[in-house]
């Protein structure tokens, strides 16, 4: 199928995982404020949102940069899913990917963080670059794991492609990087919590705690930008993992199964533990993790 041949698709997908971000997002919710003993907001309260900040306008000025800052972050969690195939076998939904891509992946990972970084710096604020400094040493440190856990499945399969390290896991779950190598499958997932902004390594933006930062200094559209990302990105982030890890998904239901459970995993543990310091999260990715990373690509070089 051709490039242009695919934009529908690519477009349509765009729009499916926009909406199932959002209703994840609304679920999760409700269900940490029942733990909480809460009763939390209404499922649909995402969409109500969006709507409400693309409606609004702004008139305070922080510099270009400042406000590029969203659209680089959004800009990330599209090139995740530009490049990531949704479906495995399927000609509409394998999206632009090539031999390789999840190089390309990994550098989008990173790309809205580096935007943003760049925005904050251009907005004036007295504590902007120990926000910086901080996000962006914290997210080095839970690359750093993930990266080893890649390097040992590209090592596995031999290859640098999403779509043939997914075919390699059919043919039922035993063939999945979960039971063939576990260690890297225990290192990506100790990184997917930090991916995913989850307590307990959400301090940088603690929304609870610091009054200051993006959801206070962007407002209006540039708000409504930063919601759209993280309903976009923290899906994509689960179907990454779940084509790394848990065999990929050959149609929508299969994938919405197994997305949703792996996004639970990071409400399940950001809910029972508390918030880490910056320094003590960073000293934490660079010992488990770090050390299950390293045995992953030593499991596959000698058993």
């Amino acid at each position: 199928m051709g490039v242009f041949t695919k934009i529908p698709y690519v477009l349509l997908g765009l729009f499916i995982l926009i909406n199932y971000g959002l209703l994840v997002t609304g679920i999760f919710r409700r269900i940490s404020a029942r733990i909480g003993k809460r009763i939390g907001m209404p499922v649909y309260q995402p969409w109500i949102n969006l709507v409400k900040l693309y409606a609004k306008r702004s008139s305070v000025y922080h510099g270009i940069m400042f406000y590029l800052g969203p659209v680089f972050r959004l800009g990330g969690g599209v090139g995740i899913f530009l490049f990531m195939p949704l479906i495995f076998g399927s000609e509409y939904f394998s999206n632009f990917s090539f031999a390789g891509d999840l190089i390309l992946i990994m550098y989008f990972m990173f790309f809205g963080m580096l935007g943003m970084a760049l925005g904050a710096g251009e907005g004036g604020h007295p504590y902007s670059a120990i926000g910086i400094s901080r996000g962006l040493a914290q997210f080095t440190a839970i690359e750093l794991p993930l990266t080893f856990a890649i390097i040992a499945i590209a090592i596995q399969y031999q290859t640098l492609s999403l779509t043939e390290i997914v075919a390699a896991q059919q043919g039922g779950i035993t063939h999945w990087v979960l039971f063939t190598n576990p260690f890297a499958t225990a290192a990506g997932m100790l990184s997917f919590l930090g991916a995913m902004g989850a307590s307990p390594f959400n301090v940088v933006r603690a929304p609870q705690e610091i009054p200051i930062g993006p959801p206070v200094e962007f407002n209006s559209g540039f708000l409504a930008v930063l919601r759209t990302n993280a309903a976009l990105l923290h899906i994509v982030e689960a179907i990454l993992w779940m084509n790394l890890f848990f065999g990929g998904a050959t149609n929508w239901i299969e994938l919405f199964i197994k997305s949703f459970c792996v996004y639970f995993f990071a409400l399940f543990v950001g809910t029972v533990f508390p918030r880490f310091r910056v320094d003590q999260s960073i000293r934490w990715y660079l010992k488990v993790p770090l050390i299950l990373g390293i045995l992953a690509i030593l499991y596959i070089k000698f058993i």
